[in-house]
């Protein structure tokens, strides 16, 4: 399927500001806020980090999957997607990222 249709099965993000990525010691890595440009990645971390509480190895790669088409564009032209990079980053070994919600006003 591609990223268009798979982002239809999501949750919404309208409750949502935005998203921040911490590493192991609590610090902002990466922030993904609700605006456009952003608001399928958006979608997607909120997912993810609803279904396996963190982004971890075993959440990378559903990532990796649900950003479909994306994914390989990332692959090919590494830089490209930053929010897939991060997820392919994770997949090759690197560290899990804990996920808190910045709730919307």
């Amino acid at each position: 399927m591609s990223f268009a249709e798979n982002l239809k099965k999501l949750p919404g993000i309208s409750h949502l500001a935005a998203i921040n990525l911490l590493d192991a010691a609590g610090n902002v890595v990466a922030s993904i806020e609700n605006k456009a440009g952003s608001q399928g990645s958006l979608a997607v971390y909120n997912h993810l980090a609803q279904t396996y509480g963190s982004i971890n190895l075993e959440a990378a790669k559903k990532g990796i999957e649900i950003f479909a088409e994306h994914s390989d564009d990332e692959r090919a032209n590494p830089g490209k997607h930053p929010n897939i990079a991060r997820l392919i980053a994770i997949e090759q070994g690197g560290p899990a990222l804990r996920v808190k919600h910045v709730f919307a006003l």
